[in-house]
């Protein structure tokens, strides 16, 4: 039977995280934007079923499946570790993820300031992505251009934060910035700390 990707259900209810993502933000960004990486990933995947021996594009194919699936992926992480305010979202880390942002950052505003410099200094589309490496047992900060370039090999992405203008333009109109500073107020701490516990 053939296997295509779905569209996740949000972990909560459309309106749990405002005022830092409205209702109507999120609905666009979930159900539009998310939607759309799922059924272009799923095009593609047709479209290699379809032409499966022939002659084909495949460097074409394979770009633009990465930049979808790269899309479903990231988003799904996105949503995941976001948690609204009364269900703890924001405040202080804890746990393993505590203790690596202190020894690696100095300390958490430290970090707090350099990942949302990193987001900041994202060009375009893209994303700002805390990364773990099991070899130097470092926390690694990355910037990910549109969904599928400059992705560390082996290394374990545990946290994202979508930099996309589809993220924060109802809401936040080109001031990004005060994105950045409303995504503090909703992360989810204890699914990052889970994601690090389980590499």
């Amino acid at each position: 039977m053939e296997k295509f990707y779905s569209l996740p259900s949000l972990p909560y209810g459309y309106g749990e995280l405002a005022p830092y993502i409205s209702e109507e933000q999120l609905r666009v960004h979930h159900d539009k934007h998310h939607a759309a990486y799922v059924s272009g990933a799923n095009l593609i995947l047709e479209k290699m079923d379809k032409t499966r021996g022939e002659e084909a594009d495949l460097k074409c194919v394979s770009r633009t499946f990465g930049f979808n699936v790269g899309g479903f992926v990231l988003h799904s992480m996105f949503w995941k570790n976001l948690a609204p305010k009364h269900k703890g979202g924001g405040g202080q880390p804890e746990g393993k993820i505590a203790e690596a942002i202190d020894g690696n950052f100095g300390s958490f505003n430290d970090f707090k300031a350099d990942f949302t410099r990193l987001a900041m200094s994202v060009e375009g589309s893209g994303w700002a992505a805390l990364a773990y490496c099991e070899m130097t047992q470092r926390l690694i900060p990355m910037q990910i251009e549109k969904h599928n370039m400059n992705i560390y090999p082996t290394l374990h992405i545990i946290m994202v934060l979508d930099a996309f203008e589809h993220a924060y333009y109802i809401d936040y109109k080109n001031e990004k910035a005060k994105f950045f500073e409303a995504f503090w107020e909703i992360v989810d701490w204890e699914e990052v700390n889970r994601r690090l516990e389980n590499i």
